[in-house]
């Protein structure tokens, strides 16, 4: 096993236990800060808001944990766990999931790293530029290629625990991100991204924030409704 995912381990492994007798400080979330999950993953938060009945919710990919998974963040571990996994579709569909917040324990923000979500935008066009944010790769730009699939492909960077991560073009939330592809038509192209300043890598994909909250609201329970901080 790799130390990163030793330590992965045992941060989940303190974040699920049965804490200490002083407080500790609330943990500071907003879109791109890393999630860790009680199935051991690790993903980031598309974004932080309040549903239609007042609950402080956030996003991030299907793939990442269950419904039902506990979660912490990545930075502030010593706050235990933050919140649940009110919905995920599993990875099995559009690949998003809904996370509920303990809002004693978070204080949702805007702007993390270089990274600011005032709003929602429309899904981009081809040749215009995204800007992506995750726990992994920190904030990156490419400019997108097209769709496939229902998804929007980037020329971003993605590495393992970008997924969930916000979208953005300038202040406007615009999508999640969900990886990096892989091979097409049984083509295989798998070139990882190592530095986010060099793009000779494999494309990244994300779903529009469009889609997303669509598919939110048809759940009709836990984050429909959602609205950004």
């Amino acid at each position: 096993m790799k130390l990163g995912m030793i330590a992965l381990c045992s941060a989940v492994v303190g974040l699920v236990g049965t804490g200490t007798a002083q407080a500790a400080e609330n943990a500071v979330v907003g879109g791109g800060s890393g999630l860790v999950f009680d199935n051991n993953a690790a993903c980031s938060l598309t974004a932080i808001g309040h549903d239609s009945a007042g609950h402080l919710v956030g996003l991030t990919a299907g793939h990442c944990a269950p419904t039902g998974a506990r979660f912490g963040a990545e930075r502030f571990l010593d706050a235990g766990v933050i919140g649940t996994v009110a919905f995920s579709d599993d990875g099995e569909g559009l690949d998003f999931a809904v996370l509920q917040f303990d809002s004693a324990k978070v204080t949702p923000v805007r702007n993390v790293g270089p990274t600011t979500i005032a709003g929602l935008g429309a899904a981009p066009v081809p040749g215009e530029s995204v800007c992506t944010s995750g726990r992994s790769s920190r904030f990156d730009c490419g400019v997108v290629w097209g769709s496939l699939d229902g998804t929007t492909i980037n020329q971003s960077c993605s590495k393992p625990g970008d997924s969930g991560g916000p979208v953005t073009v300038g202040d406007r939330l615009v999508g999640m991100n969900q990886g990096r592809l892989t091979g097409m038509n049984g083509v295989g192209f798998n070139i990882p991204c190592i530095f986010p300043a060099i793009p000779i890598h494999s494309p990244a994909f994300f779903a529009p924030i469009e889609q997303i909250l669509q598919a939110v609201d048809a759940t009709g329970g836990v984050g429909s409704g959602f609205q950004l901080i």
